[in-house]
């Protein structure tokens, strides 16, 4: 037996405390050893394959950011805030995937060292290792829950709040005394003396104005850029100086004296209002009428309903017939992450235009996955069924006296 790697001390235990049960005491005994053994199994993958997921990400964004801190389109020290927001926003994306592969790796390492074979003739079927697994699973969701109704949008939310800033801060960084800037394909141009970005403001401050063929000039002792929250616009508002409009090569210019004044520069895109329902406290889209809150909210429960449901069909995939063979139920089981994780954008899309009832919305996805769970629960007993109607065809032929 040891020299196929598969008895050790650790094994060897397991295997006596799991044959406990002439008492309910032992019986107990076994329940709680081989728990927290599966559970250490199952925390060690988890967080060695999150925290590979994380690394991952992080260095794909990071260097995104500060390619964009080279142009100068993104300050420098705002560089690790935004990191940091953005991996908190992400991670309800990487839990799902993250609890199917540790059982997927969990298991498959005890299959192969013969450990799911000795519980089983120890007394310890499969419907005790579910419910092990669904307990691990519970647990799991809390903390899935905890980060995605209410972590994620908050970075969401803090992120969208840094890149305002950061993008006021590079238009003034990008402002240098002495030049002259265009903004909007050259309608405005502004002459800065002294730009203050570490204040987010500019000092003695002049704009040309170009607009319905005329030409207003501004001054003014300082402005600041300014984003609009809700249209996503960016304006120049200044404090304290004067507004000059008229026609060249006329004398009736209007004079006209301020203490505030705006002046917008670019006009936002098509606003991404899904993102903005990203950002939206859980508490603000329960009871929403609108689609995209509602497209929002069953996303967000979809992700935990997910971490329910992709540990158990790890653990199925792992069973007969398809556990027998090696890299097998780790193929159907990332092709079937993939396609449910498609199904899930599908039918977040088609709610947000309308296209589904709410109703509907997300959930006959899920419900697709619990019945092939089911069928993959029962389909190791049709095997066996099967093949013991095979065995009892074959009828030995007896000897003529």
């Amino acid at each position: 037996m040891s020299g196929n790697g598969w008895v050790s001390n650790r094994l060897s235990s397991l295997f006596i405390y799991a044959r406990q049960r002439k008492t309910d005491a032992g019986g107990r005994v076994k329940k709680v050893i081989i728990q927290r053994y599966i559970f250490r199994e199952l925390t060690q993958k988890l967080l060695w394959i999150m925290g590979l997921l994380i690394l991952i990400l992080a260095g794909n964004r990071f260097a995104g950011f500060l390619a964009d801190a080279a142009e100068g389109s993104l300050p420098g020290d705002l560089v690790f805030m935004l990191l940091g927001y953005k991996m908190l926003a992400s991670l309800p994306k990487i839990l799902p995937v993250s609890i199917l592969a540790a059982m997927l790796l969990a298991f498959a390492r005890m299959s192969g060292d013969r450990e799911l074979v000795i519980l089983s003739a120890a007394g310890v079927g499969r419907w005790f290792q579910i419910r092990i697994i669904l307990r691990f699973t519970l647990l799991f969701c809390l903390l899935a829950g905890g980060v995605t109704l209410y972590l994620a949008p908050w970075a969401e939310r803090g992120l969208h709040q840094l890149k305002q800033e950061a993008r006021q801060r590079a238009d003034i960084a990008g402002i240098q005394p002495g030049r002259f800037k265009e903004f909007s394909q050259g309608d405005r141009v502004v002459y800065v003396q002294n730009p203050a970005p570490e204040q987010g403001a500019m000092e003695r401050i002049f704009v040309q104005i170009r607009e319905r063929g005329q030409i207003g000039i501004l001054t003014a002792a300082s402005a600041r850029f300014e984003i609009d929250a809700t249209s996503g616009h960016k304006y120049i508002v200044f404090s304290d100086g004067r507004r000059y409009l008229g026609q060249p090569g006329r004398l009736d210019y209007q004079i006209t004296e301020y203490e505030r004044y705006a002046l917008l520069t670019d006009i936002a895109g098509a606003a991404p209002t899904a993102g903005r329902a990203a950002g939206r406290p859980t508490l603000a889209l329960i009871g929403s009428g609108n689609r995209l809150d509602q497209a929002e909210l069953q996303w967000r429960l979809s992700l935990i309903i997910a971490c329910l449901l992709l540990p158990l069909l790890a653990f199925l995939l792992l069973q007969p017939p398809f556990g027998e063979r090696r890299y097998l139920p780790f193929i159907l089981g990332i092709s079937i992450f993939l396609i449910y994780s498609n199904l899930l954008g599908i039918a977040q899309t088609l709610l947000e235009r309308g296209l589904l009832p709410a109703l509907i919305g997300l959930w006959w996805v899920h419900l697709l996955l619990a019945l092939l769970l089911a069928v993959l629960y029962g389909l190791p007993r049709l095997c066996r069924n099967k093949h013991t109607d095979a065995e009892a065809q074959f009828i030995p032929a007896g000897r003529k006296p």
